[in-house]
């Protein structure tokens, strides 16, 4: 058997959080990663103490949003947004980290993960918000897929 690298373990890792998320569309997990640490953890679901997706039904599903668009009309918050908050909550700075997530970051996730000081994204599976992958272009931040998938 062979050993898993950095990259590929924290992947798992992510996969397996994603599996706690709520969001009846698609299951997203995200962890911040410094110096081979984990920092914190975020999947896709609505906010703490609010019902479920699951139990309520899908907002988008109903009015036929496509994936990409309009983020404002969901109950949900992003695995990424989820795993800044929970380092805000928990006092623990997320500078310099890097995020692994089973799906390319959307234009909302890029802005707070480029003014949290993210500088490295690993990622899973692609995402149609091209001005996201831009926007990390521009702040430097490197990306990898794990997939193939040019980056």
């Amino acid at each position: 058997m062979t050993r898993l690298s950095w990259d590929e373990y924290f992947m798992e890792i992510t996969r397996l959080v994603a599996r706690r998320s709520t969001c009846l569309r698609r299951q997203v997990g995200a962890l911040l990663v410094r110096d081979r640490q984990i920092l914190t953890s975020g999947y896709n679901g609505a906010p703490s103490g609010l019902p479920h997706c699951e139990e309520v039904g899908c907002i988008r599903e109903t009015l036929g949003i496509p994936s990409g668009e309009r983020h404002e009309l969901c109950r949900g918050l992003h695995a990424e947004q989820n795993a800044i908050i929970q380092a805000a909550n928990h006092g623990v700075g997320v500078k310099g980290a890097t995020l692994y997530s089973t799906t390319l970051p959307c234009v909302i996730c890029t802005k707070m993960l480029i003014n949290a000081g993210v500088v490295r994204v690993v990622y899973e599976d692609g995402y149609a918000d091209p001005l996201a992958r831009e926007m990390m272009t521009q702040a430097g931040i490197l990306l990898k897929c794990m997939r193939g998938e040019a980056s």
